[in-house]
């Protein structure tokens, strides 16, 4: 399998900012398949759902600025610090916790969210329950620092418990639930102590020479999941973010970042794991980079992997240029995002698209306006989306394939360069060995299709009517 999984390291990336490409991820290789049959079933279920809605949302929206990131001085090149919000590192520190005290998402309706999503055909949610910036976004006992805390002005209002009232509501509507979680705490002192102080993203001081401190710091993780795993109903997924928290043998000297770390960081995974699982039986735990028992799938972040993989896997990718709430964001064209779509199922995986609330609770009115009109070509082109695998031939040209997990049926979606959609007079492309068609349709026209196979090869002529953003062909079997 490990050179399956080394064929995600080359990608086709998907960046528009310079803050995204700092932010992105290399793939762990050697992907260990679970053995839990519950694991096994749930992710099964994951892979058919195809698309999901990913979103990062804390107390830095009110600033319009990069999630947690502007607080590590690693980072600083691309996160610079305004002058305005702190002119030293410790008034800038002190200005973004303040920032729990004017936190006030008066505009928060999850349902509205929840409606969105489903009608785009999302059909999971991950949610950003704390970031590295250690603001819990969820009612933790472990710390003062969150949003139900009396210090934000927020937690009088009756839906304080933003995570709880997200995952209410998306479950409602039929959808998995995920929980991102941060392991590295940047607010605790027990990760970042205040006796030291932080040179980069690691924990700032040696966990082997302070080894109470860092027992504390496996408690405060080991008490806050558990917390999200047993008070907020049925959790499906488990996204653990900060892989740079591992254990030193498993550190890839071949990644920059992960060169970085110079110490022992070692959670202790599989008493986190295991409890997770004993809460949730068949959760999917996403360990982000570090191979082994706890990293279910694999996350690309703002990439999509160049060749189809068969392990399960999932990119996570903006709406926006930034995975956080910024001011007059660059929303991609309703094109773009299924291009991304088609793009990622055609090579297997899911498509986790991020769009970031602000800090009046909602999103922006173009986020819902590409819902919408993603809404309307899923109502169209569904069933060649959903609960459906990679076949070969994966990506020929401007065609791009998919199939039934019976393999009875094949997909095939072409698609064409430019900011519209251009159908060619005719299509002509390749099926798998052996495919005989018996019936082709392309979704959403009338009428019987103008077809012929000779070979491996169909010709179909362009039916008579418009079509958004791509050509989606449907071809039964005999």
């Amino acid at each position: 399998m490990q050179s399956i999984c080394k064929n995600v390291l080359a990608v086709t990336l998907s960046l528009t900012a310079s803050a995204a490409f700092s932010q992105a991820h290399n793939v762990s290789s050697g992907y260990q398949k679970p053995t839990d049959p519950k694991v096994l079933e749930n992710l099964e279920q994951w892979q058919d759902m195809k698309f999901g809605l990913f979103m990062h949302w804390g107390t830095y929206s009110q600033w319009g600025i990069v999630e947690s990131w502007s607080l590590c001085p690693e980072d600083e090149g691309w996160t610079q610090r305004k002058p305005e919000h702190g002119a030293t590192y410790n008034a800038y520190v002190k200005n973004y916790e303040d920032l729990q005290k004017t936190f006030n998402p008066t505009d928060f309706n999850p349902e509205k969210w929840a409606d969105a999503a489903k009608a785009a055909g999302m059909k999971y949610v991950v949610f950003t329950t704390k970031h590295h910036d250690g603001f819990a976004m969820f009612d933790t006992k472990e710390s003062n620092y969150k949003i139900t805390s009396p210090k934000s002005p927020f937690s009088s209002n009756p839906r304080a418990d933003v995570t709880k009232e997200i995952f209410k509501s998306f479950r409602e509507e039929g959808f998995k639930i995920g929980a991102y979680f941060s392991k590295p705490d940047w607010h605790t002192e027990y990760y970042w102590w205040p006796y030291f102080p932080p040179k980069d993203r690691n924990v700032n001081y040696d966990p082997e020479k302070y080894p109470e401190r860092w027992e504390k710091y496996k408690q405060f993780t080991f008490n806050q999941i558990n917390e999200l795993t047993s008070n907020y109903g049925k959790v499906d997924i488990l996204w653990l973010d900060g892989g740079w928290v591992r254990p030193f043998k498993t550190i890839d000297p071949t990644v920059e970042w992960q060169r970085t770390i110079k110490v022992e960081q070692d959670i202790d995974m599989d008493r986190i794991g295991g409890m997770a699982r004993k809460n949730q039986p068949g959760i999917i735990v996403v360990d982000r980079t570090v191979p082994g028992n706890w990293e279910n799938y694999v996350t690309p972040e703002q990439a999509i992997p160049e060749h189809p993989l068969d392990i399960p896997w999932e990119s996570c990718i903006t709406m926006g240029d930034s995975f956080s709430y910024v001011p007059n964001d660059r929303y991609k064209p309703t094109k773009k995002l299924v291009e991304t779509l088609v793009q990622i199922i055609s090579r297997g995986g899911n498509y986790l698209l991020n769009i970031a609330p602000g800090p009046n609770g909602d999103f922006d009115q173009a986020a819902y306006d590409r819902l919408k009109e993603l809404s309307a070509w899923m109502d169209t082109n569904g069933a060649a989306v959903f609960a459906t695998r990679a076949v070969a031939p994966y990506h020929e040209g401007d065609y791009y394939y998919t199939k039934s997990k019976d393999a009875k049926q094949l997909n095939v979606f072409h698609l064409s360069k430019g900011d519209e959609y251009v159908a060619p007079s005719t299509y002509v492309f390749t099926v798998p060995e052996g495919f005989s068609a018996k019936q082709v349709r392309v979704l959403g026209t009338k009428g019987k299709a103008k077809w012929s196979q000779k070979g491996n090869q169909v010709t179909l002529h362009k039916p008579q009517a418009t079509l958004s953003y791509a050509t989606v062909i449907q071809l039964d079997s005999k």
